[in-house]
């Protein structure tokens, strides 16, 4: 698991052709935006984040964010124990997201 800060994740992500954007927070934290093209999985979801998890791609690299950055560190951690390789957990979180950010219609 890899900390990246704000810029490292976002010049990472957009040279990554193998990314994919996770999103660990609650529905109502998704709800008030999302960085586009995120998928969403809750991590207090618990057995059924992890369920969800395996069932993902372990040859595509991840970026994991959260509010702040902890729940993220979290699910990299549980990621890595999972066997992907490639988890990068965003510093500071969405709180501190200066990017564009897509609302559920």
């Amino acid at each position: 698991m890899a900390d990246l800060s704000q810029q490292e994740w976002e010049e990472q992500l957009e040279a990554d052709n193998n990314a994919v954007i996770l999103d660990v927070r609650t529905q109502d934290e998704v709800d008030e935006g999302m960085i586009p093209n995120a998928i969403h999985i809750d991590i207090y979801k618990g057995q059924g984040f992890v369920d969800e998890v395996e069932a993902l791609d372990k040859t595509k690299n991840y970026y994991v964010y959260c509010r702040s950055g902890a729940r993220s560190g979290q699910a990299c951690g549980i990621m890595n124990q999972l066997g992907f390789e490639k988890a990068y957990n965003l510093e500071g979180g969405f709180m501190n997201w200066q990017g564009d950010v897509a609302h559920k219609e």
